[in-house]
């Protein structure tokens, strides 16, 4: 028989919650995409850009462009970035994907631009401190007064549809000749993972040169730093502009050229997913209404009873909580109703024969899909398999 000292756990709590959950649609790909004038897009619009696939959208990142507003889906007609931009290598990565993937899989992109900007622009804690210049302001403001932020918020909106495959970047020009560019987009990428809960072999960087200076590049230069993005972030990919041809400015890419541009970041990417296979599995909507009562407790003694590997000891296993508050030579022990409980070791992976993970315990989860086979969350943007180890929410 062992007393412990239960120290402040939780307060008393009561909440009534009422929620619909609506699953995140597997074959809804999204891409996030930032940078500065050549990803915002300078290309002159043509008549064959104004059409487009209804499976490639977009979400607005601003509000007031061409009637869209923030946080709103459209059909992907540029420009995608914001009302100063134009043609650029996103509206053709998506048409590409759209036309090479499989026809159940649909493309959706956030794209964040500021001509002319330093990537200091999209360093979280590093922002408030760049000095704009004039041209820049309303293109700031337009995200809010932070770009960066913006970004996460669109992406956020877009997680609640679908499921993020990758983050394309075009920046650098205003940071030529910078030896620690690499190292500054490999912090905002990190970031961005962390913000919006990704795991980087989940969701690539990929990162495109500038114009060539054997093209009139003013900047290219710059592209033997690009070039050493993979040997700092293992999962950047690095898009070659080799052969492209610029605007007569020797920053900006031709409107050909942003089309063929966008066609080699789809290429790159086509490589990166394989044998895309559209996820068989529908979604449904669940109304769930919620209400938990926590009781503060100062001290507990544990006496004996249960059916489990704590039974022996006298205690029941956890059926609710897979949280651990003390761990001896017995076991990890948690807390249910006020009470000691065995925490049970994780069982076998049920979903794993069927060609999915099952679910982490360190958060809970969601029933999105019920099937013969079990009980279905989305994690990490595939489908994971519910086990007795995981709390739901």
């Amino acid at each position: 028989m062992r007393t412990f000292a239960i120290a402040a756990f939780v307060a008393t709590t009561l909440s009534a919650v009422s929620q619909t959950f609506a699953a995140p649609d597997p074959n809804f790909h999204i891409y996030l995409a930032f940078g500065q004038s050549n990803m915002e897009g300078q290309g002159p619009i043509g008549s064959q850009d104004r059409t487009v696939d209804k499976r490639f959208q977009m979400i607005s990142t601003v509000s007031g462009c061409n009637g869209r507003q923030m946080g709103n889906w459209y059909d992907a007609v540029p420009p995608l970035a914001n009302c100063d931009g134009k043609l650029g290598p996103v509206d053709y990565f998506g048409r590409t994907l759209v036309k090479k993937l499989p026809q159940e899989i649909k493309v959706g992109v956030a794209v964040v631009a500021v001509a002319g900007c330093d990537i200091q622009l999209f360093e979280k804690n590093n922002y408030r401190n760049y000095r704009l210049e004039s041209y820049m302001q309303g293109r700031v403001n337009a995200y809010g007064g932070n770009p960066y932020g913006r970004l996460i918020e669109v992406a956020k909106k877009a997680q609640q549809v679908g499921v993020i495959k990758g983050i394309l970047l075009h920046q650098g020009e205003t940071n030529t000749g910078q030896q620690n560019w690499p190292n500054r987009v490999k912090a905002v990428y990190e970031d961005m993972l962390k913000d919006l809960g990704l795991n980087a072999k989940d969701v690539p960087l990929l990162a495109g040169e500038v114009v060539q200076s054997n093209q009139g590049g003013q900047c290219g230069s710059m592209n033997s730093i690009i070039q050493k993005l993979p040997s700092v972030i293992p999962t950047a990919h690095v898009i070659s502009s080799q052969g492209l041809g610029q605007q007569g400015d020797g920053l900006h890419f031709s409107s050909q050229a942003y089309r063929t541009f966008g066609e080699r970041y789809a290429d790159e990417m086509l490589k990166i997913l394989g044998d895309v296979k559209p996820v068989g599995k529908t979604t449904t909507t669940t109304t769930t209404t919620t209400t938990r009562k926590t009781t503060k407790t100062s001290t507990k003694t544990i006496p004996t009873q249960g059916d489990c590997w704590a039974a022996k000891l006298g205690y029941s296993c956890c059926t609710t909580t897979t949280k651990t508050e003390y761990t001896d030579d017995d076991g990890e022990w948690g807390i249910e109703n006020g009470n000691w409980c065995g925490i049970i070791k994780a069982p076998a992976c049920w979903a794993k024969d069927l060609g999915y993970p099952c679910c982490s315990t360190s958060t809970c989860r969601t029933v999105y899909y019920t099937d013969a086979d079990g009980k279905w969350d989305v994690e990490n943007n595939d489908w994971c398999g519910i086990t007795s180890a995981n709390t739901i929410c």
